[in-house]
């Protein structure tokens, strides 16, 4: 009876300390609120006027390319429309490998051996334990769902060479950004030459590779970067939003870097020293959407063909579909390339990677933002767990330059005393 009585004041206690904590944040909220004015308004506008372009870009894009469609565009017409975008596409490519390079030297340049070897393996592990963890998810999501039931006779087929004519270079001189991204996206819908293939199976297959990638994205990592740093990881992710657009529109990681280095570094305020080393192995060899991607299409492919896949095929397809997304560039889809392997590895026919070709282009945007977002949280986890060596070496790196500057001083120090000494002697003498 005791027990109990002692209980409940001090539940009393906590729900009324809940009550006020929970009335004071809210004041301070209000409070908040009721002190924005224009100028504040301006500002924030003014420092995120790149995201909320590109955010209107890829809105008014999707809007215009469905627009467009009725209108029954040729495939060379369709290539002058969307012309901005892929010059976009070229000029970031542009800038990456001598950007990774660039990278690579400067972040190795300021870490001792030691400090880069370790913050080199905590890297790595971080990249194969979220990849291995983005393919058992695809394989997982893609059994129980089961997108491909059925038969593969009544889906599209769909593929192209791409031809290149004189007009093409001459219009490589025009350089877009979010106007670049605009035309990019509602070109790819224009091109599209049958909404209705989206149906049925390929629809299933589609909301399949969503599903997955959104447990990835939202849930996985995010927890991962919870559990090893305790730090708020959405705080984290909002500092990522330009890097997380600009991915989804132009649908390349190694294209997206320029932009990755600046929210890490000015937004989340990342060491440079950590940005420099991580980002451009991440870019190259962490894929963690790309995996989720090709293990889901290799056993849609085999469930669209009614083969039965045993344990063993699905290690396989896992440990293929790991080494090729490791394998894949960062360029625009990169994944169906490397896809072949996968398909091969357990006997599947690759001709049927043009039955995923329609919706590959949606796709392979949301599966960038993924990896995008991978790269940057493993910075982020990186950095906190390199975070004594990086101590270290600032007290190093300032312990040479106190001492630099103390074996200047005594030089100075004679100079001073021997003429402070000079009309001493003179008084004793006379």
């Amino acid at each position: 009876m005791t027990k109990t009585n002692g209980e409940e004041p001090r539940l009393g206690g906590r729900m009324e300390r809940f009550q006020r904590g929970v009335r004071k944040r809210t004041l301070l909220a209000k409070r908040k609120v009721q002190s924005i004015t224009k100028e504040d308004v301006k500002s924030y506008l003014f420092r995120n006027a790149f995201v909320l372009l590109t955010v209107t870009a890829v809105i008014v894009g999707t809007i215009l390319g469905f627009t467009l469609r009725p209108y029954k565009m040729s495939y060379r017409e369709v290539k002058y429309f969307s012309f901005p975008g892929e010059l976009l596409m070229r000029m970031l490519q542009m800038l990456v490998l001598p950007l990774i390079i660039s990278s690579l030297v400067t972040g190795m340049a300021a870490l001792d051996s030691k400090a880069s070897g370790k913050m080199g393996m905590r890297a790595v592990v971080y990249y194969m334990t979220t990849t291995i963890i983005a393919v058992v998810i695809g394989i997982i999501i893609v059994i129980i769902i089961h997108p491909g039931k059925g038969t593969k006779e009544n889906m599209h087929r769909e593929g192209k060479i791409v031809q290149v004519t004189a007009a093409d270079a001459f219009l490589d001189l025009i350089r877009y950004a979010p106007l670049g991204i605009l035309f990019l996206i509602a070109g790819k819908i224009v091109e599209m030459e049958d909404m209705g293939v989206i149906g049925g199976q390929l629809a299933m297959y589609t909301v399949t590779v969503i599903v997955g990638l959104l447990i990835h994205a939202v849930i996985v990592l995010p927890l991962l970067y919870f559990l090893v740093t305790r730090k708020n990881p959405w705080v984290f992710i909002g500092g990522l939003l330009q890097a997380l657009i600009t991915a989804l529109g132009t649908s390349s990681s190694s294209a997206t870097l320029p932009i990755t280095f600046k929210c890490l570094e000015e937004n989340n305020g990342v060491d440079k020293r950590v940005t420099r080393f991580v980002l451009p192995v991440g870019a190259t060899i962490n894929m963690d959407g790309t995996a989720l991607y090709e293990a889901l299409a290799a056993i849609f492919i085999a469930q669209v063909n009614n083969f039965e896949l045993n344990f063993g095929q699905i290690i396989t397809i896992s440990i293929t579909a790991t080494a090729a997304s490791i394998g894949a560039a960062g360029i625009p889809q990169a994944g169906l390339v490397t896809m072949v392997i996968v398909l091969t590895s357990v006997g599947l026919p690759t001709d049927d990677i043009t039955l995923i070709i329609a919706v590959d282009w949606f796709l392979d945007r949301l599966r960038t933002t993924t990896n995008v977002l991978g790269d940057s949280l493993g910075a982020g986890i990186v950095e906190h767990l390199s975070r004594h060596e990086l101590k270290n070496r600032d007290v190093e790196m300032g312990n040479s330059v106190i001492e630099e500057n103390e074996m200047k001083k005594p030089y100075q120090l004679i100079a001073q005393e021997s003429e402070s000494e000079k009309p001493m002697d003179s008084e004793t003498k006379m």
